[in-house]
């Protein structure tokens, strides 16, 4: 799952579950899966020929070499040490705490995060309305509003269909950077 906007994309490793659950279920098999096919999405689906990615750690500033978790030094810190020998253009792992401002985001076309908020929180900020899901690793293009679905406004006139028209747009893009 990518959440695509014009100024941020963002995948989340971990999707809906308990931040409790996370360290256990983030491994470096699920990890570098996750980064393989958001590295072939954005080359099939964005026309990025070499995509730059940055990489969140799960602990703050990133675990401070140990002292706040060991899942950057035994988990992640490994992956992304293959992937780069491999040639692939990755840095972190990063503290989240300071790689979503409009200087960091220069660096990198995705964010890849350890879980569901790490990775929702900025994009939803930064544009909730021009946020659209994205699976990536589809024979076809699928995208969606980056949102629920709004039953509670169904009905009432007061539906805003800027998101709608971003994840028909952006299915649009993906189509031209396929063909």
């Amino acid at each position: 799952m990518m959440l695509a906007a014009p100024a941020l994309r963002v995948v989340p490793v971990t999707i809906h579950i308990a931040l409790k659950d996370v360290p256990g279920a983030l491994t470096e098999a699920l990890l570098e899966e996750t980064i393989r096919i958001t590295h072939a999405g954005l080359v099939r689906d964005f026309g990025i020929e070499a995509p730059r990615l940055a990489v969140a750690g799960l602990n703050p500033h990133a675990g401070e070499g140990g002292a706040m978790g060991r899942e950057e030094i035994e988990v992640i810190g490994p992956v992304l040490d293959r992937l780069r020998d491999e040639g692939m253009a990755i840095s972190g792992p990063l503290s989240a705490d300071t790689m979503f401002h409009a200087a960091a985001r220069a660096r990198y076309d995705v964010a890849i995060c350890m879980y569901h908020d790490q990775a929702l929180i900025p994009i939803k900020t930064i544009d909730f309305a021009g946020g659209v899901n994205v699976t990536l690793g589809l024979p076809f293009i699928r995208t969606s509003p980056d949102h629920g679905t709004a039953f509670d406004i169904a009905g009432k006139g007061v539906a805003d269909a800027t998101s709608l028209i971003a994840a028909l747009e952006m299915a649009d893009e993906m189509a031209r950077a396929r063909a």
